[in-house]
C-alpha cells in the first residue's frame, strides 16, 4: 500500500486517509475519492490531500477483517457467536449467549504476530458471556494490508474462537445452618448467577450443619448441579461438606483454590452430577473464584484439580467493601481487641 499527500487532481480512486473540512462540511477518512469530492477539495482551497492506494496485492481493509473473523469463527451458529459487518476495518465477534469463551491461545498469539496492521483482542480465556457480549474484535489498522498476510492470519486462526453454552439446565442449592449463622442470606446471589448462566435454580434445600443431614440432603438434590452453601465456613478436605459429599457416595476433586476471595471452595461429584462447595463470598454478587468454576462446570468445559491450580495467575480479585476481614490486615477495632486479649 502507498500512502501520503499527492496533489488533489491525482488522488481519485484513492483512500481518504485524514477527514477534511470542506467549509460547512466534511469529507471522512476511509472514503474512495470520486471526481465531485476532488472538485469539493479544490474549491474548498485544498491542493493537496492525504490518501492510500492499495497495492495489486493488497486488500482494502474491511475486506480483510471480514475474511479474519470468517476464518476465526467459520460456523458462527455452530460455535455460539455471530459477526457484526465490517467497517471501518473492524468485526466485533459477539456472544449469541450466555457461555465461557474458549480459544487456541497459541494460534492467536502467532496471528497477532503476522504483520502489525492485522489486530484481533479478545477477552481472557474462559471469560464468562452474556448475550451480545463482546468476544474479540478483529481491527485492520491500515487502509489495506498483504492479501498473503492475511491468508496467513486466516490459516492461524481457523476456527480458533468458540462460545461453549451451558449444558446443564437446573441447579439444586442446599443451605447448612447453625445457630446465629447467616441463614439463607446469598440465596438471591446464588440464584442470579445461576440464572446468567440460563439455568434455572430448581430447589433450595436446608438442612443442619453435620455432615449425615448435609449427605442426605445431597443424595435427595434433583438438579444437574448441586451447589453446597454451609452455614461455616469449610476449612479442611475434612471438614462437614466435603465429607458428607463422600457419605452421599460422591468424590471430592479438589479442596481449595488459589484465588481470592474465593479460597474456601471445593469441586467434586456425585455420579455424573458436578457438586461445587461454595466459598462464604458467594453469598455476595461480586466476582470470586466460584464464578470461574460455576460458568466452566455449566458450560460442560472439564474442570480438574490442576485446572483450578492454574488460576492462581491472575488469582487476586478487586477487593470489595462488604469483606469481613480484608486482605491488607485486620481493622483497627480488631487490632485493639486482639492486643486487649493478648
Amino acid at each position: 500500500m502507498k500512502f501520503g499527500a499527492v496533489p488533489v487532481a491525482e488522488a481519485e480512486g484513492a483512500i481518504l486517509a485524514h477527514s477534511v473540512d470542506l467549509g460547512g462540511r466534511r469529507l471522512r477518512k476511509g472514503v474512495v475519492l470520486h471526481p465531485a469530492d476532488l472538485m469539493a477539495l479544490r474549491e474548498s482551497g485544498h491542493d493537496q490531500v492525504t490518501v492510500a492506494r492499495l497495492d495489486p496485492g493488497d486488500l482494502h481493509e474491511d475486506a480483510a477483517a471480514e475474511a479474519l473473523a470468517r476464518a476465526l469463527v467459520p460456523d458462527p451458529g455452530a460455535a455460539g457467536l455471530r459477526l457484526s459487518k465490517a467497517f471501518t476495518g473492524r468485526v466485533n465477534i459477539l456472544a449469541d449467549g450466555p457461555g465461557v469463551v474458549t480459544m487456541k491461545r497459541d494460534r492467536l498469539v502467532a496471528l497477532n504476530a503476522v504483520d502489525p496492521m492485522i489486530t484481533l483482542a479478545t477477552v481472557p480465556e474462559f471469560q464468562q458471556m452474556g448475550a451480545g457480549g463482546m468476544v474479540a474484535t478483529v481491527k485492520i489498522i491500515s487502509y489495506g494490508v498483504a492479501a498473503a498476510d492475511v491468508a496467513r492470519a486466516c490459516a492461524l486462526g481457523d476456527g480458533a474462537l468458540r462460545l461453549a453454552q451451558p449444558v446443564l439446565r437446573s441447579a439444586s442449592l442446599i443451605i447448612t445452618e447453625i445457630p446465629g449463622g447467616a441463614g439463607d442470606k446469598g440465596r438471591e446471589a446464588i440464584a442470579a448467577r445461576v440464572t446468567a448462566l440460563g439455568m434455572e435454580l430448581s430447589e433450595v434445600l436446608s438442612c443442619r450443619h453435620e455432615e449425615a443431614a448435609l449427605a442426605q440432603a445431597v443424595a435427595r438434590a434433583r438438579g444437574d448441579l448441586v451447589l453446597i452453601l454451609t452455614g461455616s465456613a469449610t476449612s479442611d478436605a475434612q471438614d462437614v461438606g466435603p465429607r458428607a459429599l463422600r457419605q452421599a457416595g460422591g468424590v471430592v476433586e479438589r479442596f481449595g483454590m488459589p484465588v481470592d476471595p474465593g479460597n474456601l471452595l471445593f469441586l467434586g461429584a456425585l455420579g455424573v452430577r458436578p457438586v461445587i462447595g461454595l466459598p462464604g463470598c458467594a453469598r455476595a454478587p461480586a466476582l470470586n473464584g466460584a464464578d470461574w468454576v460455576l460458568s466452566r462446570v455449566a458450560c460442560g468445559v472439564a474442570v480438574t484439580g490442576a485446572d483450578i491450580a492454574a488460576m492462581g495467575v491472575g488469582g487476586l480479585l478487586k477487593e470489595i467493601p462488604t469483606r469481613p476481614m480484608p486482605r491488607g490486615g485486620l481493622s483497627a477495632a480488631r487490632r485493639a481487641e486482639r492486643g486487649a486479649a493478648g
